[in-house]
């Protein structure tokens, strides 16, 4: 409930502080992409529920002569790759926090596809609300392997406290800075999780109650 509750004041505190900021990457999104200002995502939460996230868009829907999306680093725009270094593209999460679907700070949601693929140590990291900043990202981002951001995904799990929250949220502030650590070395994409070997159950997502 605390958590909850910080998750709330927090969110609305950043919105308001960051309103004139959210407000002009509204209309340079709208006009870069031609009114198409939000991506919107299909992600694994808690209990590998399903939501939407929501992220300024960053990349264009230029396709080759067969109608095919063309690779990403060819349609990440100008504009989409200074809003992915300074994160700015993540700002519209806040409104997840606010519908109850993330949390400031827990496990990065993945894609649904990747839930069939977990063994069951890996699935742990679905018992809390995924974050928009967690242990792994202040340890690496996108730059550790998926077996050491898992590492980090479950030792947060077992170790979270508000006072780590808050440690996290200060510490999440120098990569942001920094711009550091953004993508992975001679890569402008994070390599799709492909699973491990295990004779584990699939998990499968809960279905979300009325």
């Amino acid at each position: 409930m605390k958590k909850r509750l910080s998750d709330i004041l927090l969110s609305l505190a950043l919105l308001l502080i960051l309103a004139p900021v959210f407000l002009l990457l509204v209309v340079l999104q709208f006009l870069s992409y031609r009114g198409r200002v939000f991506f919107l995502q299909a992600r694994a939460g808690k209990n590998g529920e399903i939501f939407t996230l929501i992220k300024f868009r960053t990349m264009t829907e230029a396709r080759d002569v067969q109608g095919e999306l063309l690779p990403d680093h060819l349609r990440l725009s100008r504009l989409g790759s200074w809003m992915r270094k300074s994160s700015l593209d993540e700002l519209p999460q806040l409104l997840n926090v606010l519908r109850g679907e993330m949390s400031l700070v827990g496990p990065r949601p993945l894609l649904p596809e990747y839930l069939p693929l977990y063994n069951d140590e890996q699935r742990r990291r679905h018992e809390v609300l995924p974050g928009i900043t967690g242990w792994a990202q202040v340890h690496g981002r996108n730059t550790v392997d998926w077996t050491r951001k898992f590492e980090y995904d479950l030792w947060y799990v077992d170790n979270r406290s508000l006072r780590l929250d808050l440690s996290i949220l200060l510490k999440t502030l120098k990569p942001v800075l920094s711009r550091s650590h953004i993508y992975p070395v001679d890569s402008l994409t994070v390599e799709k999780f492909r699973g491990q070997s295990s004779a584990n159950r699939p998990f499968l997502p809960q279905k979300s109650q009325p």
